[in-house]
């Protein structure tokens, strides 16, 4: 059974580049001290997210990101570790850039990225949101590690269960997912916090139906809605680190038969269109639905 050690991030996002950089280098270094495989950072941890950290992406210095960018590409390098970095991407012209998620090898290089596919918004047709301020991505992203199939999504994507069955027929064994549930002004009530539930719920959920690990961070910036975690193939949160101080999660990630997959039996057919298990019958009772 291969294993991937896994070191899921969260710390305090803030509209400082040189800020968010230092907590980056500071966890690539905690999680390589731990031997991890992978440092998984939170959902613009670099550049701060756009509408939340700060005002909008014309208060990005696109030279600053780049420079920090390199430093921790070199970082990455320097310790032999795999970092994905939340971060943006910036685009040619007048077109919004992408809420991405940057994945550097332990050669420190730049060998994908994850664009998020699902920005939030669309309100009496004006956009909000990320839609004010970014533009979606559109393709999947896998990579591997030590034998292991990655995949990544970014945190409103969680919403579309098709985007993790798509990842289940590419072979992905973990799902990396970067989130920013954190400094929100969204719902007027801060008594009312349906994500810290929703979240975790719907992130073991995912991971029961497709039978894969999950790593999902957040920023720790007040008020963040829930701490950082990870999930197993079988649904069951096995980690989590401790609501808005910042911490490395290690989880060591066993690929490979062993935990409860409900679901195995029948997931193959499902996803090749056969929604029911067992053979049909032919008969007239059967066919006949207002019958006693």
């Amino acid at each position: 059974m291969k294993t991937l050690r896994v070191a899921t991030c969260q710390f305090s996002v803030e509209a400082d580049i040189d800020h968010n950089c230092r907590w980056v280098l500071k966890q690539i270094d905690q999680a390589a001290d731990q031997n991890a495989k992978i440092a998984h950072f939170s959902e613009c941890a670099l550049s701060g997210y756009a509408g939340v950290d700060i005002p909008d992406v014309a208060a990005i210095d696109w030279d600053q990101l780049t420079r920090a960018t390199e430093a921790i590409q070199q970082t990455a390098r320097r310790r032999n570790i795999w970092v994905l970095l939340g971060s943006t991407h910036r685009l040619t012209g007048n077109h919004k850039p992408h809420n991405s998620v940057y994945v550097i090898d332990a050669r420190g290089r730049i060998v994908n990225r994850y664009d998020k596919r699902y920005c939030t918004g669309l309100r009496q047709r004006k956009p909000t949101l990320d839609l004010t301020h970014f533009s979606p991505g559109q393709h999947f992203t896998t990579f591997r590690v030590g034998g292991v199939t990655c995949g990544v999504l970014i945190c409103y994507d969680y919403r579309f269960p098709e985007l993790y069955r798509h990842y289940k027929q590419l072979g992905v064994d973990v799902i990396f997912q970067s989130f920013h549930n954190a400094r929100s002004t969204v719902v007027a009530d801060p008594e009312y916090d349906i994500w810290k539930t929703i979240v975790p719920s719907t992130m073991a959920c995912r991971a029961a139906e497709n039978y894969f690990w999950v790593s999902a961070n957040n920023s720790t910036a007040r008020p963040s809605r829930w701490a950082s975690f990870t999930v197993r193939p079988d649904g069951q949160i096995v980690g989590q680190l401790t609501l808005h101080r910042p911490g490395v999660l290690i989880t060591d990630m066993q690929i490979g038969k062993g935990y409860f997959d409900a679901a195995g039996p029948w997931r193959e057919t499902t996803m090749n269109g056969q929604l029911h298990s067992g053979e049909l019958v032919d008969d007239p009772r059967s066919e006949d639905v207002t019958c006693l």
